[in-house]
């Protein structure tokens, strides 16, 4: 494969699945080798890469041209920046120990007991471990990492969105 055809539109959003998978992949080696059981928003997170890269992998697939890549792009764009989002509001409870000292029932035991109404202001309120740093890597956490990743599918997505098309001869 060459850097032309890794740059092209196909190659971008194909990157970009292969970058969810991996972080997944990642995830559960962090849960089920290494025992770090995901917090409610490292769970939250996880569903906005998934998010992200299975439209990335439709759109890989589908190998749009000119304007039909602009519905994926905007797509991933709101999964990464929720998925953003939710890396954002873990990683100030991280740094906030007082707010997030008040943890609460795991995610499982959240969706079994209560509506989902009440479950989702849970989440966000930092319910379950999300203010702990159990792991880092270069001196960044599991949710800052997820912050970068967002960050680069959001940079990919617009630049997907706004270049220039080929020119088709």
């Amino acid at each position: 494969m060459d850097l032309k055809t890794l740059t092209s539109n196909r190659g971008l959003f194909l990157l970009s699945f292969l970058a969810c998978a991996g972080l997944m992949g990642f995830g559960l080696y962090l849960q089920h080798v290494k025992n770090l059981e995901p917090c409610p928003l490292c769970i939250m997170q996880r569903y906005a890469f998934i998010a992200v890269g299975m439209v990335a992998l439709v759109a890989a697939i589908h190998h749009p041209r000119t304007w039909g890549r602009l519905p994926y792009a905007l797509l991933i764009l709101v999964g990464a920046g929720t998925g953003a989002g939710v890396a954002g509001r873990q990683i100030w409870l991280q740094y906030n120990p007082q707010v997030s000292a008040q943890c609460g029932p795991d995610l499982d035991y959240m969706l079994e007991s209560f509506p989902l109404a009440q479950v989702l202001p849970m989440l966000f309120k930092g319910e379950g471990d999300c203010g702990k740093i159990l792991w880092q890597f270069l001196g960044l956490s599991i949710p800052e990492w997820a912050l970068v990743w967002f960050a680069i599918f959001i940079l990919v997505a617009l630049w997907i969105a706004f270049r220039r098309p080929a020119r088709v001869y």
